[in-house]
């Protein structure tokens, strides 16, 4: 099976940060209707040949259309009853046992009948690519041209189709315009809306939602992560992702937020010291310092929000953090201007960083002029 990995081990564009690769995680948290739609689909015997699968990063798109890859290649051939006299009932999930031959094969990445197709690591540069070239999709193109070695299915993944050049997006189309005999093609995208339309219409949907606090704890102890008990908090700041969590988790997100929510607490009277010493503890590491960029643009998007709907969200991320909301954002014009501050101040710390200015500075002065707009 071609991966698109290459060059450097264990460099895997479609593996998040801190979780295993989606096809070791162990179950799917919070997708049952996701599965459900595919089941039934599965059961009236008319398979679309393309599926794609949509919802927000970190949710279990890819971990999804693993199982359906194991499930669909550990299944029987159409018109393979195994000698029974009546063909089984519909199954009632995509389980399959991770000792099943299929599985094994699937986890090692040897299996003949999948091939996977990702962004894959640039030779010369060093690093993986930035996006899926059309050469790597006319290498599908040859997958697709053989036959399965018995007759049976073969599974595709594309992870992520958002990643396709135009090229390579043009080619693919091609494939789902006109998909071989036993082909299924499931492409994960975390911006369906961005794809070409013709591949949209080429493709059966299924949905991925965030998930819930009880999800989100199961899907983080199937990662090795502890759940803190502070799930609600996580719940609204990761926005129902388990990749967002996992990476919240492994930074002290949780505190970094407490701590970026009291500095707002006190504009436009910052408190420097306590400013000094955030920008101090990010700087330190080039992880802290995205993540704490990252958590005040969402601190960000929740006064905006607040301005706009008249009411802080419904759960809090932070003690206090709804007063703080109401009190900076009380109305739609604030919402205005907290929403044209993000880009500016985040674009400015990033290129700054870029060109390695002192980390620490940028947030500082970062913060100094969000205390500015408060101000306003």
């Amino acid at each position: 099976m071609s991966t698109g990995a290459g060059g450097e081990a264990g460099a895997e564009a479609d593996r998040a940060e801190g979780t295993p690769h989606p096809r070791h995680a162990p179950a799917l948290h919070g997708q049952g209707p996701a599965e459900a739609a595919f089941l039934a689909a599965h059961a009236g015997g008319r398979l679309p040949h393309g599926w794609l699968i949509t919802g927000p990063r970190g949710v279990g798109k890819a971990t999804l259309a693993w199982r359906i890859a194991r499930f669909l290649l550990a299944a029987p051939a159409a018109g393979d009853d195994r000698g029974l006299l009546a063909p089984p009932p519909p199954p009632l999930s995509l389980d399959v046992a991770p000792d099943h031959p299929t599985a094994r094969r699937v986890a090692a990445l040897t299996e003949p009948r999948l091939k996977l197709l990702r962004r894959g690591w640039d030779d010369d540069r060093g690093r993986l690519r930035a996006v899926i070239t059309v050469d790597e999709v006319r290498e599908l193109l040859r997958f697709l041209a053989l036959s399965a070695a018995d007759g049976g299915r073969r599974v595709v993944i594309v992870d992520a189709a958002d990643d396709l050049n135009p090229a390579a997006a043009n080619a693919l189309l091609k494939i789902l315009e006109e998909p071989p005999e036993g082909a299924v093609l499931l492409l994960v995208s975390h911006q369906p809306a961005a794809l070409l339309p013709t591949i949209r219409s080429r493709c059966r949907v299924l949905r991925c939602a965030p998930l819930g606090s009880a999800d989100l704890a199961r899907a983080l102890a199937g990662a090795g992560v502890e759940p803190p008990a502070e799930m609600a908090a996580l719940v609204e700041l990761s926005r129902g992702s388990a990749g967002a969590a996992v990476a919240l988790t492994a930074g002290e997100g949780l505190a970094l937020y407490g701590r970026i929510v009291a500095l707002f607490a006190g504009m436009p009277r910052l408190d420097r010291p306590a400013a000094l010493a955030l920008a101090e503890t990010a700087g330190r590491d080039p992880r802290a310092f995205e993540l704490v960029l990252d958590l005040v643009e969402t601190f960000l998007a929740r006064l905006a929000r607040t301005g706009a709907t008249g009411r802080p969200p419904a759960a809090e991320a932070a003690p206090g953090e709804a007063r703080i909301l109401a009190r900076l954002a009380p109305d739609v014009a604030a919402a205005r201007a907290w929403a044209a501050r993000p880009p500016a101040f985040l674009a400015r710390a990033r290129a700054g960083r870029a060109v390695n200015l002192d980390p620490a500075a940028l947030l500082v002065d970062m913060l100094l002029a969000l205390n500015e707009g408060a101000a306003r």
